[in-house]
């Protein structure tokens, strides 16, 4: 298969913005059948490298090539046409419309003459690749997990000959994960080009066929898969130094509460209690769309608690809101990075102060000479490109954006830390990072850690609960094993206690 003319071929592409060169003279070819896998830390030109591919972006030179024919991919509806189709990073679906109306969007068949034989179809597609999605809900109304599966379904719908997987398995279960995994090799059997881009190494190596990294913007290194090659050694490749993703975990004493959470309900939330101390981690783990997303926003202030109560650091929450104590007691890091947590038309000084302001107020006046300095020794101590603060936050890539939220949140030093999916996006060195930080701050803070990586989990939390359907189903201790061993069954809906008969719920696709 690898002797055959690719079915796409990257020729010396070039694409800068501005000073900062995201791709330098990348040559790759992309075989149908196969699985690429492409690599590299954050900020190396992965996301627009495929952004060219996928027709959002046009090179500065350079050419592509279609079965061996030059193609000029000037608008994402040509790719479509070239049969180039790619769930992006940042979502690109329509808030305001329904599930089915996103996924059926541009179709050149009659929609509204054929909406049921539509809806039958996808329907039929989503039970096919086990995709739980109400079709009828508003787009507005869903967790980041959900928006990415109605992107993937989007692209399965479209039956593109070339799909691209951008980070697709970071709120999927390890059973999903699973799932995912065979339907990308089933598609690649029947003759479909896969590129798929993920900083989990571990799957990188389970599902590839062929792997590049990039770094800088240029392509460094291309190999095959082979019996010895382990995940330590892909991050040695791609960063250029050993990286273990592993952390120092010391035991800390657990001291006064700051946050405690009785009987919380309404907003798809069932009787949530739960209780966090200063010292402590707690990880919530759950498939996306199981009632995370309100808990975070109840806590944070973005809704008001319906049913229950919720004390933030001893005060009830509308007294803790009302006296506007977030600024310097409660950080909150968002999943959703481009949308809630920044400012896409803002500089990084700008975005850096939207939280941090009072710490560079006097009086009615703002001493930003000050707040940029302290953000210039973040950009370096972070390790956030371009070191730029005069740089608008939408240039930076998934992953540096990410690590400038995080930098802000965690100059703060808030005594509570609400952390949604922190390193979501991120590649292993970040990643690695990011945890070492995150222990580092149980010393001041209690942290409440909502992520859909088990592995993650584990690493870091003294306590883990598991969320289902809105109710908080266990919480169990870190070296609670027989507990832990059983996560993985209660994430997907099944008894959570010993000696309960084994019930799955069937969450079915709306038709």
């Amino acid at each position: 298969m690898q002797g055959a003319v690719p079915f796409i071929q990257l020729d010396t592409l070039c694409k800068s913005f501005g000073r900062v060169r995201a791709n330098h003279n990348i040559s790759l070819d992309i075989h149908a059948g196969k699985i690429l896998a492409l690599l590299g830390e954050n900020g190396a030109g992965k996301s627009t490298l495929m952004s060219l591919l996928a027709g959002q972006l046009q090179p500065d030179s350079g050419r592509i090539l279609l079965n061996g024919r030059q193609v000029v991919l000037s608008s994402t509806e040509k790719a479509i046409q070239c049969g180039i189709g790619m769930v992006y990073q940042h979502f690109k679906l329509v808030e305001a419309m329904s599930v089915l109306e996103n996924i059926v969007l541009g179709q050149s068949q009659g929609f509204w003459l054929k909406r049921s034989a539509l809806k039958r179809q996808v329907a039929e597609l989503a039970r096919a690749y086990g995709i739980p999605l109400a079709l009828n809900a508003r787009v507005s109304t869903l967790s980041m997990g959900e928006k990415q599966q109605v992107e993937i379904l989007k692209l399965l719908f479209r039956k593109s000959d070339l799909l691209i997987f951008d980070e697709p398995t970071s709120v999927l279960t390890p059973a999903e994960a699973t799932n995912l995994f065979a339907t990308m090799r089933e598609m690649a059997a029947q003759g479909k080009a896969i590129v798929f881009i993920s900083h989990k190494l571990e799957e990188v190596l389970r599902i590839a066929d062929h792997i590049a990294i990039l770094k800088q913007g240029e392509i460094i290194d291309q190999l095959s898969p082979a019996a010895d090659l382990v995940p330590a050694e892909l991050a040695r490749r791609m960063v250029g130094r050993p990286v273990l993703l592993q952390v120092q975990r010391e035991e800390l004493e657990p001291r006064q509460t700051v946050l405690k959470v009785q009987g919380l309900g309404g907003n798809g939330l069932e009787q949530v209690d739960l209780e966090l101390r200063q010292g402590e981690l707690l990880s919530l783990v759950g498939v996306a769309g199981n009632g995370q997303k309100a808990l975070v926003e109840n806590i944070c202030g973005l809704l008001p608690p319906r049913k229950g109560a919720v004390r933030i650091l001893g005060q009830d929450w509308a007294d803790f809101y009302a006296a506007r104590q977030t600024e310097t007691s409660l950080s909150y890091i968002p999943e959703d990075r481009q949308g809630l947590a920044t400012c896409p038309g803002l500089d990084l000084l700008d975005n850096f102060l939207l939280t941090t302001r009072h710490a560079f107020s006097k009086g009615p006046w703002l001493d930003k000479n000050t707040a940029k300095d302290k953000l210039d020794k973040l950009l370096q101590d972070f390790a956030i490109r371009p070191q730029d603060s005069s740089t608008h936050a939408w240039q930076l890539s998934g992953g540096n954006l990410q690590k400038l939220v995080l930098a802000r949140e965690f100059y703060r030093k808030p005594r509570l830390i609400v952390a949604e999916q922190p390193t979501q996006g991120l590649d292993i060195a970040a990643a690695e990072e990011v945890w070492r930080l995150l222990l580092q701050a149980r010393e001041q803070a209690g942290i409440l850690l909502v992520t859909g990586d088990l592995a993650e989990a584990l690493a870091l939390s003294d306590r883990i609960g598991v969320m289902f359907r809105g109710k908080l189903v266990a919480i169990m201790a870190r070296h609670d094993q027989k507990s832990i061993a059983r996560i993985p069954q209660m994430m997907a809906g099944l008894a959570p206690s010993e000696g309960e008969s084994q019930k799955t719920y069937n969450q079915g696709v709306e038709s």
